[in-house]
This record gives structure tokens, C-alpha cells and sequence, in this order.
């Protein structure tokens, strides 16, 4: 059985280098090639705890097929958002990337975002949102996630609403610029998810952000 697995999981591991690596694929395909893999090693695992060699084999294929139709694409449509989002915050200390599951985030520290302890948009930050809506009412099918987070300073009690406070804020101004309300889901995460010590005052500042994600369904496709 743990021959089984093993060679189950080499099989379907290869089979996602080959897919998600191929030169001449579009950014679109190779976003489905790579659920088809990620899908291929599920199934195969699933396949060989409940049917042996067989098993694995008819998993990794049906795996697969779920993978690709599923989960989140990176079309050109996100690209062109993605590099219209770059321009838009060059020099404002926003990062934009695109995450492993095919979605756009755009990263935005405290200094841009909120002041200590409030969830009132900033000026600074009003910008990047308007721009940003923007772009989003230009690519009306996909759907955002804003999370809101705090450094560990003060109470759970405080953290938690605060930083479900500072999404709802950044919501509201997508809203009020046109963006579609039931596009929006928010989440408040308080100061349980750091990226940075909270025994400093750096480290600190870089745990007050706020945190977007864009994400185009492969469903829709």
C-alpha cells in the first residue's frame, strides 16, 4: 500500500511539471493545466487509499478533470487588471502579485491604509481604491475578498472588530464607486495571521494591512 501511494503521487506530480510547464500555453491554460494536476494528486491519493494501483490510476484522471474545472483561472483579463494595478499604485508601498491560486492581490500596509486604531479610509489610500474600482467595474465577473488584519496591540476584543471594521470601510468605497456589493465578501482576521514580529514597531506596522483578492472563476469560463 505504501508503494501504491508513493508511486501514485510520483505519477501525478510529474503529470503537473508536465502540464504546468509547457512554453507555448497560455497564461488561461496553463492556470487549468495546473488545477488538473493539483486535481491528479488528490484523486491518485484518494484512488489508491480505496482501490489499490487501479484505484489511484481512475483518480488521478477524474482528479484531473475536477482540477481543470474548477478553482480559479488566470485569464488576460486578470493580467491587464494586475498590470493596470501596478501602475496605478507604483510608489505607494502597495504590492501587487498574483497568488498560487490564481488570484490578484494587492497587499496594503498601515501606512497607506488605516491610522493606529481606526478603520476611516486614509487619503492616501482613497486613490488606490478608486482606481482600483476601476478596474474592477472593467472586469465585472470576477469576485473580491478583502481581509482585514491588526498588529498585536490591545485585546482580541479590539483586534477582531477592528480589522473586520477596516474591510467593511474598504468595501464601502468599492461600493459607492460602482462596484456590485454582492461581488464583495469581507473577513476580519485580527492579529492572528502576522507576517512580521510584533515585538517590534516595524514589524508591527507591517502586521496593520489590509489584503484584497480578485479571483476569476474557472466556472465562468
Amino acid at each position: 500500500m505504501k508503494h501504491t501511494l508513493i508511486a501514485s503521487l510520483t505519477c501525478a506530480a510529474m503529470a503537473v511539471a508536465g502540464l504546468s510547464g509547457c512554453a507555448n500555453m497560455s497564461e488561461t491554460q496553463q492556470g487549468t493545466a495546473q488545477g488538473a494536476g493539483i486535481g491528479a494528486v488528490a484523486g491518485a491519493l484518494l484512488g489508491a487509499a480505496t482501490g489499490g494501483s487501479r484505484g489511484a490510476a481512475t483518480g488521478a484522471v477524474l482528479g484531473g478533470a475536477v482540477g481543470a474545472g474548477g478553482g480559479y483561472i488566470w485569464s488576460k483579463r486578470m493580467q491587464d487588471q494586475k498590470i493596470a494595478m501596478e501602475q496605478a499604485t507604483a510608489g505607494t508601498g502597495v504590492a501587487v502579485s498574483q497568488t498560487q491560486d490564481n488570484r490578484l492581490k494587492l497587499d496594503i500596509p498601515s501606512d497607506v491604509s488605516f491610522d493606529v486604531g481606526r478603520a476611516a479610509i486614509k487619503s492616501n489610500f482613497a486613490p488606490v481604491l478608486s482606481n482600483f474600482a476601476t478596474s474592477l467595474n472593467q472586469n465585472p465577473i470576477t469576485t473580491i475578498t478583502i481581509v482585514g488584519h491588526t498588529d498585536s496591540t490591545g485585546s482580541d476584543a479590539i483586534n477582531n472588530p477592528l480589522s473586520m471594521d477596516r474591510a467593511n470601510s474598504a468595501r464601502d468605497f468599492l461600493v459607492g464607486r460602482g462596484v456590485a456589493a454582492q461581488r464583495v465578501a469581507t473577513d476580519g482576521r485580527g492579529a492572528r495571521e502576522p507576517i512580521a514580529d510584533n515585538g517590534t514597531q516595524q514589524g508591527r506596522d507591517k502586521n496593520r494591512r489590509v489584503e484584497i483578492y480578485v479571483a476569476e472563476s474557472a466556472q465562468r469560463q
